[in-house]
């Protein structure tokens, strides 16, 4: 289990932490910011991104203990050694109850945070960027192989539980 969590948290620093912290730097652009215009209203940005941090640790410990796998997708098979790979089970409880995708939602979430936090129109397109790289990724590669490696009781989990948004109509996201 030990050799999981390490593997779990090479993954988190390499992939959500060049997408939430690397990649926005780069994006980010101070002369472009408009901070003033929001005054306030920037400080709520943190709101969103704490919650995507707290959504992001708990859907990853939901892999670790239920899944008995990393946030590692099938892809990354090559490298299993450093990042481990997908659950052996499909993780149906606990935050996977209300959204298929916490992971990517805790991430879209720090991003949106950070836009606001500051007031950056370039960070404001990167997380929309990143929304939709994530959005076609899920559609047309990790659905199609998670129908596949797991038949039936992902197409049931599927009909069960949104996409993205918690709540959301059930069959208009299959």
């Amino acid at each position: 289990m030990t050799r999981l969590f390490v593997r779990a948290a090479v993954f988190t620093v390499l992939v959500p932490g060049t997408v939430t912290v690397w990649l926005p730097m780069t994006f980010y652009n101070r002369a472009r910011a408009v901070p003033e215009q929001l005054g306030w209203l920037r400080e709520l940005g943190w709101i969103p991104i704490a919650a995507g941090v707290v959504l992001y640790l708990w859907s990853t410990a939901e892999f670790l203990l239920r899944g008995r796998g990393t946030p590692a997708i099938w892809f990354t098979k090559p490298l299993r050694f450093v990042l481990g790979q997908e659950p052996q089970i499909l993780v149906r409880g606990a935050i996977y109850r209300y959204v298929r995708n916490p992971m990517y939602v805790g991430v879209v979430s720090i991003l949106f945070g950070e836009a606001l936090v500051f007031a950056s129109p370039n960070l404001l397109w990167y997380a929309l960027g990143v929304w939709l790289f994530f959005h076609l990724i899920i559609v047309f590669v990790e659905e199609p192989h998670l129908r596949r490696a797991r038949g039936e009781a992902y197409l049931a989990y599927c009909r069960e539980v949104p996409r993205w948004i918690p709540g959301k109509n059930r069959r208009a996201q299959t």
